[in-house]
């Protein structure tokens, strides 16, 4: 973990973010900061507004106010598939894959769901190359450089965790929004991910949401406390275990 949080720019940052759905506050007044080299790790009973602020950032839905600044640059309200362009990669609660097609498929299609360049789903022409080329060197850096003919729907379930979080690179995003990246995992698979989330959050800024308490104290560098659609408290993991409210609010009375 960092010694001290950085100084520079953050790559993403919140200011005073709400998000209604009807009379429902979801989200309100959330300010938060995502600085690259940095596990940012966001905590919080169910119904806390994690999701549904994972989901604003990612572009899934529009804030109903506030601010998202994308490495300074306004972006709140942009669509999805222009946050993945300009540099945001999300991953989901549930396994988002295609099982009946080869896992180097799986991530030739996201990497050419980003690409700028005129070409033809599914076709395999060598004008692809460059594609299955970055698949593969994808494939490598997630650890499953091995699997790339099998179907992705027979890997284990830490594999297709994996396998989406290559997905979730194809992008070269700078910023990584990962929700329940453990769900359903057993401990080996669960610390085969923990060695790839820390190498990942050494190159981009990572939002880690999180049930895992023993995972999330071990590895983050910086928490956010969320309860009720709002900010309870945020700090270095030492801070968040010793918080007084936060021990009452979500960890049972105790650290």
């Amino acid at each position: 973990m960092a010694d001290a949080r950085p100084t520079s720019r953050p790559m993403l940052a919140t200011h005073a973010l709400a998000r209604h759905f009807g009379g429902l506050v979801a989200v309100r007044d959330v300010s938060i900061a995502l600085h690259r080299g940095e596990l940012h790790a966001v905590i919080g009973p169910n119904g806390a507004g994690k999701t549904t602020l994972v989901n604003m950032l990612s572009g899934e839905i529009r804030p109903t106010a506030g601010r998202i600044e994308l490495d300074g640059r306004e972006v709140a309200g942009e669509p999805a598939w222009r946050m993945t362009r300009a540099g945001v990669g999300r991953s989901f609660q549930r396994t988002n894959i295609f099982p009946t097609l080869p896992v180097l498929e799986n991530v030739r299609l996201a990497v050419q769901a980003v690409s700028t360049a005129p070409v033809r789903p599914f076709h395999r022409g060598p004008s692809h190359q460059g594609l299955i080329d970055k698949a593969q060197a994808t494939l490598q850096r997630v650890g499953l450089g091995g699997t790339a003919d099998r179907l992705a729907g027979a890997l284990s379930h830490g594999e297709q965790r994996q396998l989406e979080i290559a997905m979730t690179l194809a992008g070269d995003p700078k910023v990584l929004l990962l929700d329940e990246p453990l769900a359903g995992m057993g401990p080996e698979e669960s610390e085969r991910l923990t060695g790839l989330l820390q190498g990942l959050a050494r190159e981009h800024a990572v939002l880690l949401i999180e049930h895992d308490m023993d995972f999330v104290f071990a590895v983050a560098d910086w928490m956010t406390v969320m309860a009720e659609g709002t900010v309870l408290a945020e700090g270095k993991p030492s801070a968040i275990r010793a918080n007084t409210a936060v021990q009452e609010a979500y960890l049972g009375g105790h650290a």
